[in-house]
């Protein structure tokens, strides 16, 4: 009986690793070309995220942009002289003070979707959140199309993930918050 439950513990422990191994190997990338859609929204967390986004959106491939989950601290001046917006940046550009998480940040983009009647959106956060995000947001407007723009962290490096504590740490933490949103999400759906 104690060989079979450690044969049990070994064989979750092998997948639950296998599982890890496989969703940093399919993180995605940045694609090469935008194909325009109604708006852009980007996710805090990292000033290149914000930079990518802003880029995108100054060259036309939204309508609009949402900067999500934006400390009550900084204002729309404020944002816009830290990411070089530009003349798009003081009309069409919205900032989000209500997310403090990414399910707040999905909830968040979707009032402001629905406000907007906005049917496609580009998606930009940092690589490695891609995934839970994507899911999140798919849960809470399931009639809207994402097209994700990963980004990469500065001080990620993610060719040599395994050779970085820091970074194996980062990505465990990640993956332990896609499984958690993965399991809530679909027992809602039960």
């Amino acid at each position: 009986m104690l060989r079979g439950f450690l044969t049990a513990v070994m064989l979750v422990a092998l997948a639950y690793f296998l599982g890890f191994v496989l969703f940093v190997s399919l993180l995605p990338v940045t694609p090469a070309a935008v194909p325009r859609a109604d708006a852009i929204v980007v996710l805090t967390g990292g000033g290149t995220r914000l930079d990518r986004a802003e880029a995108l959106f100054e060259r036309g491939v939204g309508k609009r942009l949402l900067i999500s989950g934006v400390d009550q601290a900084n204002s729309k001046e404020t944002l816009k002289r830290l990411i070089h917006g530009g003349r798009r940046f003081d009309c069409c550009a919205d900032l989000g003070y209500a997310a403090e998480d990414t399910r707040g940040n999905a909830q968040e983009t979707a009032d402001w979707a629905r406000a907007h009647d906005f049917h496609r959106l580009i998606l930009v956060t940092a690589r490695y959140h891609m995934p839970r995000s994507l899911r999140e947001f798919s849960a809470a407007m399931p009639d809207v199309t994402f097209l994700s723009y990963p980004v990469e962290q500065g001080r990620i490096d993610l060719a040599g993930w395994w050779r970085h504590p820091r970074t194996i740490f980062l990505l465990h933490r990640e993956y332990v918050k896609y499984l958690a949103s993965f399991v809530t999400i679909n027992m809602a759906r039960a």
